[in-house]
């Protein structure tokens, strides 16, 4: 008890640095936000009939900032990694900026690491525990998207269908488009809306339906876009091709079910097989303390230890591998 209690004290003295760090962030980035008092001050001039002035002439185009800290956002700006994890985040509908994101993961991995230097003596286990920690506010924004791109794909063959029964009607292919955002939910309706608002404000068609693939990570939609595309260029029946496209992917989605369906299997003997050791190496500690002690105290130990993971991640890669099929 008398040894644990130090470690504890560490860990929640850790914690408190780990708070302060974030406060201390958080009240620099509101003292050097300055553009609310920007704002204040063209507010004030236009109240005063000064106009916008020449300051703000070509000041017209919305910039984006990848973080509210200035010296953060001109090194996030500088690297290709970022800009992608930037285009995750509009991808899954995740507002705040990337350099929080950033900031969270650094503030992860070296509290993790740090925690686990106080419990274990071994660098790489530290390390491992730091990484995968530092990772997880990156793995939820993958997990955000992937959940609201699945939701789209579900909802994508019943708007086109929509779109095709408002061209089979006589309407406009930009009038079908807004029956979809004022029929269905998001994520379809708010990547649709977007596309009508760029058709309205003067953007050709093409180049929304660009954006909007752009935006969308998703293979079926790149069907319904090159499709229309196509279209407009050669000419057709552009309610035939919309339904035929939708009917396509109707159909590649039950596929996908029935695949999942029959990996199903697969996938419990890989949870089974990558959880097994670890539930035998608890019971046998439970059952008797100490008879796993010499694999974490003997060289020879850590050495079969560090095969051992090596082995389970590998295996774990080829089962993956495996059960995963592409449609």
């Amino acid at each position: 008890m008398s040894d644990g209690l130090p470690n504890i004290l560490s860990l929640a003295l850790l914690l408190s640095l780990v708070y302060l760090f974030v406060a201390v962030v958080l009240v620099i980035r509101r003292l050097t936000d300055t553009s609310g008092k920007e704002m204040a001050r063209r507010l004030e001039q236009l109240a005063q009939g000064k106009g916008l002035g020449a300051d703000f002439a070509g000041d017209i185009v919305k910039k984006h900032e990848m973080s509210g800290l200035r010296w953060l956002d001109v090194f996030l700006s500088r690297q290709a990694w970022s800009r992608r994890m930037d285009r995750m985040l509009d991808q899954a509908d995740i507002e705040a900026p990337l350099g929080l994101f950033v900031l969270l993961s650094l503030v992860f991995g070296v509290t993790g690491y740090v925690a686990a230097s106080l419990y274990l003596g071994n660098f790489l286990a530290r390390v491992a525990i730091g990484f995968a920690l530092g990772v997880l506010p990156f793995k939820w924004i993958a997990m955000r998207k992937a959940k609201r791109m699945a939701a789209f794909e579900t909802q994508l063959p019943e708007a086109l269908e929509l779109v095709g029964r408002a061209l089979k009607a006589g309407h406009t292919f930009s009038s079908g488009m807004g029956m979809v955002v004022s029929e269905f939910a998001e994520p379809i309706r708010g990547e649709f809306q977007k596309t009508m608002e760029e058709v309205n404000f003067g953007m050709g068609v093409t180049v929304a339906l660009d954006n909007l693939m752009e935006r969308v990570d998703c293979p079926d939609l790149n069907f319904f876009v090159i499709s229309v595309k196509i279209q407009n260029e050669t000419g057709g029946n552009l309610a035939e091709i919309v339904e035929n496209i939708a009917w396509l992917i109707r159909e590649r989605i039950k596929l996908k079910g029935r695949i999942r369906v029959l990996s199903a299997e697969g996938r419990m003997a890989a949870w089974v097989l990558c959880l097994l050791p670890f539930f035998v190496c608890g019971a046998v500690q439970m059952l008797n303390p100490g008879y796993l002690n010499l694999l974490f105290t003997e060289a020879l130990g850590r050495f079969f230890l560090y095969l051992v993971a090596g082995l389970m991640t590998l295996g774990v890669l080829v089962i993956r591998k495996m059960v995963r099929i592409d449609v």
